[in-house]
């Protein structure tokens, strides 16, 4: 379950902003793309339900791929970056931005 050595100075230098920009806990924006599946999108779901978050989901024009907004209340940016390695290590095929 180990990020690669670019995913790991990725969540590096997030944690460094999140800390310098944040005052925690704080509101917290993630954004998924993934293909359009009914599937992949309620895993997604699934990894923030009893979070209090605020799920909404957007397909593209030509319909293959969903866009998933989740706004959450998260504590502190290790919780942030914790979140994305769940979705990201959980899920096949996910991309986050």
């Amino acid at each position: 379950m180990s990020a690669t050595p670019n995913a790991e100075e990725f969540y590096q230098k997030l944690k460094v902003q999140l800390t310098e920009t944040t005052t925690w806990p704080s509101e917290y924006l993630y954004k998924f793309i993934v293909l359009t599946e009914k599937v992949k999108i309620k895993q997604i779901e699934d990894l923030f339900d009893n979070t209090g978050a605020v799920i909404s989901t957007k397909e593209s024009k030509n319909g293959k791929y969903t866009s998933i907004s989740v706004n959450v209340i998260m504590k502190n940016p290790d919780a942030v970056i914790d979140m994305y390695l769940e979705v990201t290590t959980n899920i096949e095929g996910v991309i986050s931005l």
